[in-house]
């Protein structure tokens, strides 16, 4: 009888699995999650970097590092500030009735001084009918008395101002704004102060060809209309050093930014180039006080470095549109043609035959049209 005995040996272990196939990378080291971390709910502490970039926190459960997030690109432009309390406001000023008596009275006061003294001549003495006077001379009463009359004089006659209509006065004192004269007729103002000269009625500007491009940045020469007025004369007068020269940068800076077609083009219209233009020059403009209604262009021409091949270049482009045209036109009558002569059984015809008649029809038809057959 024999025995069958199952030998196992000791030494040896678990059976393996599968083998693992080799590295792809020699030096490849990997380090295992435990679950449990994975699906946590502990809140992640947050990192702050002083002056720089903002920090996005990783996501929960993915072992995702912090990431740097890039602070976005300011796109609006800076808005042209001018200083908040330089506003137009009305100035003091008097009727010209006070500057005038004011004058008078000094000039009066300058003739009595003069007959108090003994300087006024006889004939000047019979003609005002004064009473004749020996006269005291001409002391330190008498000066005093010459000076104060003489500057009252100045002071009514050198502050009179005529007032017109669509004119403004900026009154100016020592670096100081004082107010504006928007009045009419005769006025006195204060002579002590400087006035500056602005017109407030509405204005038009035909601009010099000022550079532009169209859609596609060819260079272009633009001639620009601006209807404009002075809407605040503090600010168009003290706020910037000229107003009008300020305003013929702010049109040549919207040229630059915006596209103007020329008249005809199938990619814009003039009106659309005109309405940006507008709003672009009276965003810019109104800060200083200057109001504008309208920059519309009237004129669009080819700069004069690419007009002579711009030019052949529409030429040809029109010419390829209307050879297209007129083609078109010839296919569909020589097709009409055909269809109406075999649908009515007026002829039959085979392949080569309507191969025919096709080609003899497009040369009859270009040459009606003053084409050359294709």
């Amino acid at each position: 009888m024999s025995t069958t005995t199952s030998h196992t040996p000791e030494s040896e272990g678990p059976t393996e699995g599968p083998a693992r196939t080799g590295r792809l990378i020699q030096n490849e080291a990997t380090t295992e999650i435990p679950v449990h971390l994975l699906f946590r709910d502990e809140p992640v502490p947050s990192t702050t970097v002083p002056l720089g970039p903002a920090v996005v926190g990783r996501r929960q459960g993915t072992g995702e590092q912090p990431r740097l997030r890039r602070p976005a690109a300011a796109t609006t432009r800076p808005v042209p500030q001018v200083d908040p309390a330089l506003v137009e406001r009305p100035a003091r000023v008097l009727p010209g009735a006070v500057g005038v008596l004011a004058g008078a009275c000094g000039l009066a006061g300058c003739v009595v001084v003069s007959w108090w003294a003994g300087e006024l001549p006889s004939l000047a003495t019979r003609a005002l009918r004064l009473p004749s006077y020996a006269g005291a001379g001409l002391g330190p009463a008498q000066w005093a008395a010459y000076t104060g009359a003489a500057a009252l004089g100045l002071f009514g006659f050198g502050g009179l101002a005529r007032g017109r209509t669509g004119r403004a006065w900026v009154l100016d004192l020592f670096g100081r704004y004082r107010g504006t004269v928007r009045r009419t007729g005769l006025m006195w103002v204060n002579p002590l102060l400087l006035r500056r000269r602005v017109d407030v009625r509405l204005r038009h500007w035909r601009s010099e060809p000022m550079p532009a491009a169209d859609g596609n940045g060819v260079a272009l020469r633009v001639v620009v209309l601006v209807v404009w007025r002075v809407r605040d004369t503090a600010r168009a007068t003290l706020g910037v050093d000229d107003h009008e020269t300020y305003l013929r940068e702010c049109v040549e800076a919207a040229l630059v930014r915006v596209p103007v077609e020329l008249p005809g083009s199938a990619r814009g219209s003039v009106g659309v180039a005109g309405d940006a233009l507008t709003r672009l020059v009276a965003a810019d403009a109104a800060p200083v006080g200057v109001e504008v209604f309208s920059v519309q262009p009237v004129r669009v021409e080819y700069a004069p470095e690419v007009a002579a091949a711009m030019t052949r270049r529409r030429i040809a482009a029109l010419d390829a549109q209307q050879r297209a045209t007129v083609l078109t036109s010839v296919v569909d009558s020589v097709e009409d043609t055909v269809t109406r002569l075999t649908m009515r059984g007026l002829v039959e015809l085979d392949d080569y035959e309507r191969k025919v008649l096709v080609k003899d029809l497009t040369v009859a038809f270009c040459s009606g049209r003053g084409e050359p057959a294709p």
